[in-house]
């Protein structure tokens, strides 16, 4: 049994923001934030791709270093490493699938079932922008998601992918004819944003090894 720290937004625990994004969790080692849908994790090239949430931490945490990414259009948890020594153990935490993520999702259409697991090999199919789809020479991609609701002509979900491809949670619902909603790429551009929200991460801290249970609630 782990010794759990569970920390959110929506508990009051959040300690503070950095440009604009909530701190979930901050200590000298790592860093938690609630990134918001628009930006970019890290900078691409040009000075219009320069904002991203690791520019933004680097204005205040100059030797910051992403552990993994979300997508510029999805919400939720990205941690980020202070340390040499934790962004290292952090990322082969990920490496290794010892961090427990959890995503929420609103698809297109009423989904059958409560439960299900998605298991189909990606590779790239695209690159202006990068698309990924099923195909026989890609990489093993495997999905779990549960049903949460059903809504209008949507159902909501939660998806806990096991695997960590890329565009993963959106190319396999498209995959079994149930598209993230206001996805431009693998969808239809409908909406304000794409619906899907990075809502929870779990891990062992690298360094005390205390379990950490980190939330930040759904904004759709």
């Amino acid at each position: 049994m782990h010794a759990t720290e569970g920390i959110g937004v929506d508990g009051g625990s959040t300690l503070n923001t950095i440009a604009s994004m909530p701190v979930i969790y901050e200590d000298a080692e790592i860093l938690v934030i609630d990134k918001p849908s628009g930006l970019l994790s890290q900078p691409g090239r040009g000075p219009q791709l320069l904002d991203s949430v690791l520019t933004r931490i680097r204005s205040a945490r100059p030797w910051a270093e992403l552990v993994h990414r979300l997508d510029r259009d999805t919400s939720g948890l990205l941690l980020v490493g202070l340390t040499a020594t934790s962004h290292r153990l952090m990322s082969l935490a990920f490496a290794d699938r010892r961090v427990e993520k959890h995503y929420i999702g609103l698809c297109r259409g009423l989904i059958r079932g409560q439960f299900g697991t998605i298991v189909c090999p990606l590779a790239r199919i695209g690159t202006q922008p990068p698309q990924y789809a099923d195909h026989p020479e890609g990489r093993i991609a495997v999905t779990q998601w549960q049903c949460l609701l059903h809504e209008a002509n949507a159902s909501r979900l939660r998806l806990i992918p096991i695997t960590g491809r890329s565009h993963q949670l959106r190319a396999h619902l498209q995959a079994i004819g149930h598209p993230l909603l206001g996805d431009p790429i693998y969808g239809t551009l409908d909406g304000d944003r794409l619906k899907l929200h990075a809502e929870s991460l779990a891990f062992a801290h690298p360094l005390s090894g205390r379990w950490l249970d980190l939330h930040a609630p759904s904004p759709f």
